[in-house]
């Protein structure tokens, strides 16, 4: 095939509601067949058949408690003051034997909790209820008939159904299961999802990691989704971008599995092997390739009939990690929930306001993965909620595992305006607020203090957009703490100037900025920061990496270059570890990052000003729980210790 093909662009894109209908249109997705397994793998499976109890539970008349079987009408009347005396029968009853005597009037049999109730008997009276002297009973309390006794059958009666089919089976449900005597249950077969990724880059955890490889983290990710949702994960490995090799593997996958995921090489580019292996293996074949979705465009969706066997679904996910999780929830959570017999999930979704302006691209759909932060309740109302895009683009990896819901942006919006509501769905249904909010600048310092405060059990959530933004954040109640380090021109101070009536400052710790460089480079090396920066701007083939707009470093950033946009002034890092990062790999030659992480990445290091990083409260939440578990980890003697051996400094 030429160039020219495998470069095409996608010719027939289809919206999201029209890909689905297509898919599940060429599939079968009533549950699988059944299957017997033994009660102790039974648990988080789904029944296949009706259970009925065979047997009685419990299958006799047994005493609640330890004490005296007897027959109700010899008690009445029987008090502290008027005690009745009864005759004491030779046999005493303990479980897992069959009483031998007979309950007469004006007799009683010690029994034991759970033992057999006598012929004869109606009552058990409690031992606290009663005195032996002899062969003689004396009881304090009458019983009425049926007292302290579990009859026969009262719980589960023999022909009684007692889990449907259907049902996912919990531990409370295996719990009767084993109740009723069943050693064998009948559950629907699990679907086998085979999971293959593909790509020349992509490498397995744990090994060597080479310039331009990538681990794959979309096969580990997929697979445990799999199973979640009921399904038994069949890994496959990686397979190269080669049409041969991946049209053998698909093969094989096909005839071994209920359903068939590919990650990777769906796009229409010259190494895009995968949606080319589909176009050979029909019918039916490829139903959808191109969604007009955001993440998740490159996404193709194939069935592939099987003689003596239902249609396996076929899908090519995209290789960007949260594009690839985002289209497997979408489109095949579905259809492995309904092959394993689970019911279909509602989803939950609340009420919420955007915080900023959110732009978005008209003609697709779009999925923005949000944060939801709660803000404080003037009254007794429901809770009200912000939502922070999690704006981190189709190749993270975390952007998927830390949201907690998504917002959709429908095709024809270009924009969301700042402050307007929405409606976030959720990925859980239940949604459990974090402790402690913290929204602001990113430091490792504050990895450390959060990290101290999950081991004391206090959950914690932490967004990152800048000083800016954080004090923002802070202004609007948003937040329990804003970390910042922002510097105010005209007193040169950090921090307090910024400072509302609203607000209060925890003071935090001293940090030094500086200029970050490979050890070795000349133009860096040995030199000042006014030196640095002019070898800098006196070569064109010198590669910054700035800081996001917002930040306290990207303030001190331009303050240094007074105005001049030295080469990759406009490619901006979101961290100080991404800028020791970029410098690190050689994407970049310099950058301004704090010492701590220079010295962790074994770079090295111009001072630039030492600076003060400090935590904003809001007043409303000055007082809260986890607010002053904070400040009491902050002031802690070993608390200081520690951030001191980390290379940050004291107030």
């Amino acid at each position: 095939m030429n160039d020219a093909f495998h470069q095409q662009q996608f010719l027939n894109v289809v919206d999201r509601d029209e890909a689905e209908r297509r898919f599940r249109a060429v599939l079968d997705l009533s549950p699988l067949e059944a299957e017997e397994v033994p009660l102790s793998e039974a648990h988080g499976r789904v029944l296949a058949a009706d259970i009925i109890a065979p047997v009685d539970v419990p299958g006799f008349d047994r005493s609640n408690m330890d004490g005296f079987a007897l027959r109700a009408a010899d008690t009445i009347g029987a008090s502290e003051g008027a005690p009745k005396t009864l005759r004491l029968n030779a046999e005493t009853v303990a479980t897992g034997i069959v009483p031998r005597t007979t309950v007469e009037a004006g007799t009683a049999t010690a029994i034991a909790t759970g033992g057999m109730l006598p012929r004869g008997a109606d009552a058990v009276v409690m031992i606290e209820h009663t005195t032996v002297t002899g062969n003689d009973l004396r009881l304090i309390r009458p019983a009425a008939p049926g007292a302290n006794i579990s009859f026969a059958g009262t719980d589960i009666g023999r022909g009684e159904m007692v889990l449907r089919r259907g049902k996912f089976l919990g531990s409370r449900d295996t719990g009767v299961l084993a109740a009723i005597g069943v050693s064998r249950v009948p559950v629907v077969r699990r679907p086998c999802v085979a999971v293959i990724s593909t790509g020349d880059e992509l490498i397995a955890p744990g090994a060597d990691l080479r310039p331009g490889l990538i681990y794959d983290s979309n096969a580990t990710v997929i697979a445990d989704a799999v199973r979640e949702l009921g399904g038994k994960p069949v890994p496959m490995g990686i397979v190269p971008d080669n049409f041969a090799a991946l049209e053998a593997a698909v093969r094989n996958a096909i005839a071994e599995c209920d359903v068939v995921l590919l990650s990777g090489g769906t796009s229409k580019g010259a190494g895009d092997v995968s949606y080319r292996v589909l176009e050979k293996l029909g019918p039916p074949g490829i139903v959808a390739h191109g969604v007009a979705l955001k993440p998740g465009k490159p996404l193709c969706l194939a069935a592939v009939n099987q003689a003596n066997r239902r249609p396996v679904p076929v899908a090519v996910l995209p290789g960007f990690p949260t594009s690839a999780i985002f289209t497997f929830h979408e489109f095949l959570t579905p259809v492995i929930r309904a092959l394993a017999g689970r019911r279909k999930e509602s989803s939950v979704s609340i009420p919420a306001t955007l915080p900023l302006r959110v732009n978005s691209e008209r003609g697709r759909t779009e999925y923005l993965l949000a944060s939801l932060v709660e803000l404080p309740k003037t009254d007794g109302s429901s809770p009200n909620y912000s939502a922070y895009p999690m704006g981190k683009g189709s190749g993270s990896v975390t952007a998927f595992s830390r949201a907690d819901g998504f917002v959709v942006i429908p095709r024809q919006r270009e924009y969301l305006e700042a402050g307007e509501k929405v409606e976030v769905q959720l990925l859980d249904s239940s949604l459990r607020p974090a402790d402690l909010v913290v929204i602001g600048s990113h430091c490792t310092g504050l990895d450390f203090l959060l990290g101290r405060l999950h081991a004391d059990g206090i959950t914690t959530k932490f967004l990152a957009v800048g000083s800016t933004g954080g004090l923002e954040a802070a202004k609007r109640g948003e937040c329990d703490l804003a970390g910042m380090h922002l510097l105010d021109a005209d007193t040169d101070d950090y921090n307090r100037p910024f400072l509302t009536p609203e607000l209060e400052l925890i003071p935090g710790y001293g940090r030094l900025q500086g200029i970050v460089f490979k050890p070795g480079d000349g133009r860096f090396e040995r030199r000042s920061a006014d030196e640095a920066v002019a070898a800098a701007f006196a070569d064109p083939n010198c590669l910054m990496i700035n800081r996001n707009r917002g930040s306290g470093t990207r303030i001190l950033i331009d303050r240094l270059l007074n105005g001049v946009q030295p080469t990759g002034y406009l490619v901006e890092a979101r961290s100080h570890n991404a800028v020791a990062a970029a410098v690190t790999q050689g994407r970049a030659d310099w950058g301004v990052a704090i010492a701590p992480v220079a010295r962790d990445s074994g770079l090295g290091f111009i001072p630039l000003r030492a600076e003060q990083y400090d935590f904003v409260v809001p007043k409303s939440r000055r007082n809260r729980p986890a607010v002053q578990a904070f400040e009491r980890l902050l002031t802690r003697p070993e608390t200081r210790a520690a951030l001191a051996s980390m290379g940050f400094l004291s107030e």
